[in-house]
């Protein structure tokens, strides 16, 4: 559905820290990385580029990824909150939202909120 997604961020290094052990259960990586930014996605495809920026904070966005399964889910969670993101709502089903919807939920070193999703 989309091309590429940029996040503006404070830390750079601090948010490279916290997506690359975050987004690793879902099979993405690091695939590119200079002074200015960083970019995500599967092997030599970024589409989550991270720019740094050091101007006000924005409102904050959510932006969700496709995991493959509940078990990376869990990992999501796990791997993103050892690397400084803060909890947001742990691994688990989300029938609110649908009978088959199993999400969790984390916020990034800059406030954003970051779901992996699987239904």
């Amino acid at each position: 559905m989309y091309d590429h997604i940029g996040l503006k961020v404070r830390n750079l290094d601090a948010s490279v820290r916290f997506y690359t052990a975050a987004l690793a259960p879902l099979g993405y990586v690091l695939c590119s990385r200079d002074e200015g930014g960083a970019g995500f996605g599967p092997k030599g495809e970024p589409a989550l580029w991270l720019y740094s920026h050091s101007g006000p904070d924005g409102a904050g966005t959510h932006i969700a990824f496709r995991a493959p399964d509940h078990a990376a889910i869990g990992k999501f969670h796990s791997a993103g909150v050892k690397a400084g993101g803060r909890d947001n709502g742990a691994a688990g089903p989300r029938s609110d939202y649908s009978p088959s919807y199993f999400a969790a939920f984390l916020t990034d070193p800059d406030g954003n909120n970051v779901e992996a999703v699987c239904t």
